[in-house]
């Protein structure tokens, strides 16, 4: 019964993050000024949060960091090693 558990968290985790990915498209985030990412994501975790009552605190927090590291740029190796 403990495995039903953990794997329901596990599937509410991945439609809560699949759900962020997909707001952050619609919404334009990955464009958005540093600031306006951080209010913006702290409004959308805060939706979430409500809508999947059965995460923890803990695997709200992962999918805010896999969020945030969506939103972030493209680092490209090539102009990088060009650069030091």
């Amino acid at each position: 019964m403990a495995k039903n558990t953990t794997q329901g968290r596990s599937d509410s985790s991945d439609q809560a993050r699949d759900e962020l990915f997909s707001h952050i498209l619609r919404c334009d985030v990955l464009e958005a000024e540093p600031e306006h990412q951080k209010d913006w994501f702290d409004d959308t975790m805060q939706y979430l949060a409500d809508r999947y009552l059965d995460l923890s605190t803990e695997d709200l927090a992962n999918v805010r960091v896999l969020g945030e590291r969506y939103c972030q740029p493209v680092v490209n190796k090539a102009a990088e090693s060009v650069t030091a």
